[in-house]
């Protein structure tokens, strides 16, 4: 499998060189030159797999300059080892208006961002090698809260790697930001930024793109890459958890062969639902694509309108992962859906960059719109909802999850078709207790351990022992930096010059 830059589609790298470089160096993403296709019958042969079965056999099609032993140790390593509390690695759930949640905060960091951090290190080192790369690979991430900590997790004490984390300092929760400040490893480093993701984000890719700092970087025997969605080994693993969760519900009956359904998504930075529509164009009988957002409604507001704009306020919310107002992967949906127009996508993200704006054309509107739709939903509306699931059933959501049951049930109210509907899970509610429980009724005026503590006695569901454990841990990292000082913040912990 051959992949393009978004921004310039002459340009030809092997999956390997991808995963390796993480961000093209014109600033565009790595994009597959085709979509792999499954028929039934594929579909079939992954029933009664186990979920690093199912991934080793759907990466192949991807990383074809991966042996299959490679990628079956991979898998191995990611999904079998202990990782995830669950031997099915990811779990589906129905709630009492027959909707279905996929839970993908089985892992380490409670999070679904833990599918694909617990095996990008294994594809990074092996791509590497692979490539021929004698240097250090420094990983460079922005996060909105859940990636940082999946991140660093992941790439904890990884032999010839460091990492380097930036989350904003006031945008993710108290647990989210004591995951990060407490996260052992001689390789990890942690930095809080002034303002908000999108400024970290811009300051990486910033970065990333500096021809002077890329030149220090090589003279010290070192390179980055990425474990942002931005990088398609972060964004591959994404879709095979919508694939295999096709094939679980196959095999449980909950569909039959080749019925659609409708799949929402609470996403900030449009990676997670980008993978969606990546299994749908692979065979995955997906009819549509909910796109659910918080108050920070970019995105709605671009499938409504076919005008992306983040010139406006930016909103702290309950759901702080989704707090994005530039969605990187929408860059990928955008060359996908122009017929890989490479000119067209760096006239429009140019604009961006300059103008904070760009519009598409109403024909490529309303293609998207077949295909997507969008709303958003404030936190009081989270809160209710995350109160109305636990009085109907006991079942407890966190915020993110929460905002995707709004759009859900709004979407499901108003289709022609009516559709079983699955919701993807983002995060274990206890990363955001003092929400959580304030909107189950319960007394918030503790300290964050305690919240947790009340949490568990209200609703019945035990506290992670990843999060419970953070309470004894010693905070290591606690640097703040403005975004202009991000460069060389870096330089600095890199001890480059």
């Amino acid at each position: 499998m051959i992949y393009h830059s978004t921004r310039n589609k002459a340009l030809c790298v092997s999956s390997a060189e991808a995963i390796a470089q993480g961000i093209s160096a014109d600033g565009g993403l790595f994009v597959p030159a085709s979509v792999p296709e499954l028929s039934a019958a594929d579909f079939e042969a992954l029933k009664g797999l186990s979920y690093a079965e199912r991934a080793a056999r759907l990466f192949k099609l991807y990383l074809t300059d991966f042996t299959d032993e490679e990628l079956r140790e991979c898998t191995h390593n990611a999904y079998e080892t202990g990782s995830f509390e669950t031997p099915n690695v990811q779990e589906i759930a129905t709630l009492a208006d027959g909707s279905m949640l996929l839970e993908l905060w089985h892992g380490p960091t409670c999070a679904f961002k833990d599918m694909a951090l617990q095996i990008l290190p294994h594809f990074l080192t092996r791509s590497i090698k692979k490539t021929g790369i004698d240097r250090e690979v420094v990983i460079l991430t922005a996060t909105s809260g859940d990636t940082g900590k999946a991140a660093l997790a992941g790439f904890r004490d990884v032999p010839g790697t460091k990492i380097m984390v930036f989350y904003p300092e006031d945008g993710v929760s108290s647990m989210q930001k004591r995951q990060m400040q407490t996260q052992e490893g001689e390789n990890v480093r942690v930095c809080a930024v002034k303002g908000n993701f999108d400024d970290c984000q811009n300051g990486v890719k910033a970065i990333f793109t500096d021809p002077d700092m890329q030149k220090a970087l090589a003279e010290n025997g070192m390179q980055f890459s990425s474990a942002n969605s931005i990088n398609w080994g972060r964004l591959v693993p994404q879709i095979v958890y919508y694939v295999s969760a096709y094939v679980t519900m196959l095999e449980k009956g909950i569909l039959s062969e080749g019925q659609g359904f409708a799949l929402t998504v609470p996403t900030g930075n449009f990676g997670n639902i980008l993978a969606a529509w990546y299994a749908k164009q692979m065979g995955v009988p997906i009819r549509h694509l909910v796109c659910a957002s918080n108050i920070n409604k970019v995105l709605t507001d671009f499938i409504d309108t076919g005008i992306y704009d983040r010139n406006r306020d930016f909103h702290a919310t309950v759901s702080p992962s989704m707090d994005i107002l530039i969605s990187s992967n929408l860059e990928r949906l955008l060359y996908h859906m122009t017929g890989e127009d490479d000119a067209q996508i760096r006239e429009w993200f140019g604009a961006l960059k300059t103008d904070g704006k760009y519009q598409i054309p109403e024909e490529l509107k309303n293609r998207i719109q077949a295909e997507f739709s969008g709303s958003f939903w404030d936190d009081a509306a989270t809160k209710d909802m995350i109160g109305k699931v636990f009085s109907e059933n006991g079942y407890l959501s966190d915020t993110h999850t929460a905002v995707g049951i709004c759009a859900a049930r709004d979407y499901s109210a108003k289709a022609a078709e009516q559709l079983p509907m699955l919701i993807a899970s983002t995060a274990n509610p206890y990363k955001f207790g003092k929400a959580v429980l304030e909107a189950i009724g319960g007394d918030t005026g503790a300290d964050e351990y305690e919240i947790l503590d009340r949490l568990q006695e209200k609703s019945g569901m035990k506290i992670p022992a990843a999060l419970a454990e953070l309470k004894t841990k010693t905070v290591r990292f606690s640097d703040v930096v403005s975004g202009d000082e991000m460069p060389a913040y870096v330089k600095e912990k890199l001890g480059i010059q």
